[in-house]
């Protein structure tokens, strides 16, 4: 089983960590600005207070010599707070000392600057000294800056992803609303689709591609239960002559000529089940993707010839006459096609104006690499609304277009649609000012 997850809960946990992250980046990055600049300041200002002391214990010097530079040593001593201040005379010897501050003994952040300081009235003329400072008072003022940044970071998180977590779920709504459209979708109720009041972009297609996909399973269900019927029908008829015929045959004592009619009449309606379910396998095979078989390339007009020579009776016994128009040389399935031509011609013969020529056309389609055949008749014009379902299965325009020899069950187009599809070519069929155009298109 595949464990699910909550797509509002990874967004907000990602937002929230790319959140953190990025935050986390930034404030390091202005932690460390900040820490370079205070420490950078902290070793101008140590370098300035040195100057100044030299500056003053030169002057003092100068003026009153080491008693003066003593008395002024230990004079400024008390505003040295957290620093100390060491001197020593040109031969090394110790000249002034600061007391080591307790808070300097264990510091890590002491930082010292020698400098020389120029004495005219002492000996020697010079005096080495070394200032050293305490800052650790910066240093923890960093680290509470570093704390309260790592908590900032923290809560920004905390509240990105309770934020994006709303967020996402108050987003996420219309796709709970178009689940609950499609549960709401069932075998008694397929003519509902999902829409949305303000659909986003990225939802669109899927409503659209959704709602197109329910209106073809809508058709092949609404088809598929019409053939059913259709197929009980067809099935209904044959099947009654058949057990009336055997049940008046076995009523009482038959000849052997009267039974050998009753065998006759049963055979007839037998062969005529199964053409009707040879056809019917057809379709399905053709249902399921089967393609054609082409062989070596043939003229389209030659097979038309040899399906003409087959119904050349029947257009006889019709009054009607054949033409063939244009023609074509390409790979096809001759069997398939030649079937389908059969079906056309025969159909525009049963309808055709006595005395009439049926027209066979062949030429370049509208589409690239397609040609196109069609059957031409003059006769009564099919209704604007009935050439849609032309190719259906079972499908009749009405009872004055029906033969009443009952051997043409209604699945003749539907088989030319079907060998269309599987040459990749579509159906045709125009009706109009007294002339039909029926047909189909083959790829090239």
């Amino acid at each position: 089983m595949l464990c699910s997850h909550s797509i509002a809960h990874r967004l907000s946990k990602k937002l929230a960590i790319f959140t953190a992250i990025v935050i986390g980046m930034v404030s390091s990055a202005s932690w460390f600005s900040v820490a370079m600049m205070v420490k950078q300041r902290n070793l101008q200002d140590l370098g300035v207070r040195c100057d100044l002391l030299a500056d003053i214990l030169s002057l003092e010097a100068q003026n009153g010599g080491e008693t003066a530079v003593l008395q002024r040593l230990h004079t400024d001593a008390p505003m040295r707070a957290r620093t100390r201040l060491e001197v020593w005379r040109p031969d090394g010897q110790l000249f002034y000392a600061d007391a080591t501050p307790a808070s300097m003994q264990a510091s890590e952040h002491v930082r010292a600057h020698e400098f020389a300081i120029d004495a005219p009235g002492l000996p020697g003329g010079q005096l080495r000294a070394r200032y050293s400072v305490d800052f650790t008072s910066s240093a923890k003022l960093g680290a509470r800056w570093a704390i309260i940044l790592s908590v900032v970071t923290l809560m920004a998180g905390v509240v990105v992803a309770l934020g994006s977590a709303w967020f996402v779920r108050r987003s996420l709504k219309p796709l709970n609303l178009l689940a609950a459209q499609t549960r709401a979708i069932s075998p008694r109720q397929l003519d509902q689709r999902l829409a949305l009041a303000d659909p986003a972009e990225e939802l669109s297609p899927w409503i659209v591609q959704f709602n197109a996909l329910m209106d073809r399973l809508q058709q092949a269900y609404g088809q598929l239960e019409a053939f059913n019927a259709d197929v009980a029908h067809e099935l209904r008829t044959p099947l009654a002559t058949l057990i009336g015929e055997t049940e008046v045959a076995l009523s009482r004592e038959r000849s052997p000529q009267a039974l050998r009619e009753t065998l006759q009449s049963n055979l007839e309606e037998m062969q005529r089940l199964s053409a009707l379910v040879n056809d019917m396998l057809f379709l399905s095979q053709a249902d399921r993707g089967v393609t054609a078989r082409r062989g070596a390339p043939v003229s389209l007009a030659g097979l038309a010839a040899q399906v003409s020579e087959f119904h050349e009776a029947t257009l006889e016994d019709a009054g009607l006459a054949l033409r063939i128009e244009g023609d074509a040389t390409l790979p096809v399935d001759e069997p398939l096609v030649k079937r389908a031509l059969s079906n056309l011609l025969g159909n525009a013969t049963r309808f055709a104006e006595p005395g009439s020529t049926v027209v066979i056309a062949i030429a370049p389609a509208p589409e690239p690499q397609q040609v196109q055949v069609v059957v031409q008749n003059r006769g009564e014009a099919i209704a604007a609304d009935h050439l849609p379902r032309l190719f259906d299965r079972f499908f009749r325009v009405d009872s004055a277009r029906c033969c009443e020899d009952g051997q043409h069950h209604g699945l003749g187009l539907a088989i030319v649609a079907a060998i269309a599809r599987m040459h990749a070519g579509r159906t045709v069929a125009e009706s109009a000012s007294g002339t039909t155009r029926v047909g189909f298109t083959l790829a090239t």
